[in-house]
């Protein structure tokens, strides 16, 4: 989904995207090749909502009357999945992050910084797990 006032959306070759997924754009989010995001996985480029609670409820009043606002600043940052890299079920990737060539992020992890490539992350706030071995590769 990308946002009424900006949004891109690239998502490479030989990717898997399970069911109940949702990617949200305001700005610039980018999918490698053979990328698998599992079910119920949510990638986000922005805040989403204002952090001021007025702010919050003017957006939400004006998606319910006329839809999302053309001009909103919603602290956006690009986000980069790199290629060969599999987000597991129920996780989150959050705005500004690269996750790294053949990184793995496991399931319900909440990713809010960069994942280095070829190394696990896993929990709220992903850590690393490990790094993974030149015969995992």
């Amino acid at each position: 989904m990308t946002f009424a006032h900006g949004g891109e959306i690239r998502i490479g070759e030989w990717c898997y995207v399970g069911e109940g997924t949702r990617i949200w754009s305001a700005a610039s989010i980018e999918i490698g090749n053979r990328v698998l995001i599992s079910h119920s996985a949510n990638v986000f480029d922005s805040l989403t909502h204002p952090l001021r609670a007025a702010e919050r409820h003017k957006q939400v009043q004006q998606i319910f009357t006329r839809g999302h606002p053309n001009d909103i600043s919603l602290d956006e940052r690009p986000v980069k999945i790199c290629d060969d890299a599999w987000i597991g079920a129920g996780a989150m990737v959050l705005r500004g992050v690269t996750v790294g060539q053949g990184a793995i992020v496991a399931a319900g992890a909440v990713v809010t910084r960069d994942v280095a490539a070829f190394s696990i992350v896993a929990g709220n706030p992903a850590v690393l797990v490990r790094e993974l071995g030149p015969d995992e590769r």
